[in-house]
């Protein structure tokens, strides 16, 4: 039987939520299409808006020692936008959540870009036990979202690092153009959703994680003011180019693929969503490559149908850090699927309070992709 495929991007009809207009692109492509629209990304409508933000930027840190922080991880994204805040005059402050799980190359790029460039970094290394007790819940637990807690706490330390020193601004090294838009339902995480995995699969009690909770996400938005910027969806913004001058300015390397930069995401993805859930994301970043013309949709779809590499060493990683049998491993991988919605989250929450984080959104408090992703009921609810 053969499966309807967006006619623009490599979604098929097998993607939740999807549906198809007459010419049958994908409400992702037109979802991505209405952003680009709104924020006038690449076109001088675009620059302006991003000019004007950029000034109220240096308006709010002016005394400061800083005026934004901007979270890296060593990656493509965060890396180039470290750059491109000081082309544009901003005195950013560097912010990373180190998991433990870094790849050596990762830690390297952060090294490298941030020396070279003569920016502060910032860097909050939690407690190597309580990370792998997470992530072990979490594989217990028989859910996909092996690695939220990377990304709940990388969050929580970037908006913490914004307080301390008094910075309103946060800006992040996201493109929607570039990384493409998660399906609905897939890949869901926040604060009550790890509390709740690890209260049930975890054992030791969490002392340096920092988890972001729903009051705490409150607080840095309506008491703090806390603004979340991403400047790459104003520009046009190209992966490619953009590595060659972090290699090219700084001796940044690459490290092989999106989201690969770090063991936990690298397992994630190549190795346990694949083998367990069926899941492949590289049709996210893919369908991205499709849409801008990176390259042509049929080349995305012949990679797309490749298996994907995996490192058989980064198993053994896992096993040993994580204290698994080989019979253990395969229980976990063999064992029961569960999802998000088997444990406790804030996400009826997020929804009742879907016309607050409207006004949030449009106001830039809270990201946009938050409030599309996290404020409306999941495909067939």
């Amino acid at each position: 039987m053969e499966i309807k495929i967006c006619s623009r991007c490599i979604y098929s009809e097998q993607t939740p939520g999807i549906s198809f207009n007459a010419d049958d692109v994908c409400n992702y492509c037109e979802q991505v299409e209405n952003l680009a629209v709104a924020y006038q990304t690449g076109k001088p409508e675009g620059i302006a808006k991003l000019n004007a933000i950029i000034e109220d930027i240096k308006k709010a840190g002016k005394g400061k020692k800083y005026d934004c922080v901007i979270g890296v991880s060593g990656g493509t994204d965060s890396s180039y936008l470290l750059i491109k805040a000081l082309e544009w005059g901003l005195r950013p402050l560097a912010v990373h959540y180190d998991n433990t799980w870094n790849s050596s190359i990762a830690t390297e790029n952060i090294r490298k870009v941030s020396s070279k460039l003569n920016v502060d970094l910032f860097t909050y290394v939690v407690d190597n036990k309580e990370a792998d007790d997470i992530f072990k819940s979490f594989l217990l637990a028989g859910v996909p979202e092996f690695d939220a807690s990377t990304d709940i706490g990388f969050v929580q330390v970037l908006r913490s690092a914004a307080a301390k020193y008094g910075v309103k601004y946060i800006l992040e090294g996201h493109s929607f153009m570039a990384e493409g838009v998660s399906p609905q339902g897939k890949n869901y995480f926040d604060g009550k959703y790890i509390e709740s995995v690890h209260k049930q699969y975890g054992k030791l009690k969490l002392k340096t994680y920092p988890n972001l909770t729903f009051f705490q996400f409150m607080k840095w938005v309506l008491i703090y003011r806390q603004k979340f910027i991403r400047p790459l969806w104003y520009i046009d913004y190209s992966k490619p180019d953009a590595r060659k001058i972090l290699e090219e300015t700084t001796g940044w390397t690459y490290y092989g693929g999106h989201h690969l930069e770090n063991r936990s995401t690298s397992f994630l993805h190549t190795i346990y969503n694949p083998q367990k859930f069926s899941i492949d994301n590289r049709n996210w970043s893919l369908s991205a490559e499709a849409r801008t013309g990176v390259i042509s949709r049929d080349e995305a779809l012949k990679i797309y149908n490749a298996p994907i590499a995996s490192d058989p060493e980064l198993v053994e990683y896992v096993k040993k850090r994580l204290k698994l049998s080989d019979s253990d491993y395969d229980s976990i991988m063999n064992g029961p699927k569960r999802s998000n919605k088997d444990f406790k989250t804030y996400k009826k929450r997020f929804e009742f309070l879907r016309p607050l984080f409207f006004v949030l959104a449009k106001a830039e408090l809270v990201p946009r992709s938050f409030y599309l992703k996290y404020c409306f009921p999941f495909p067939n609810e």
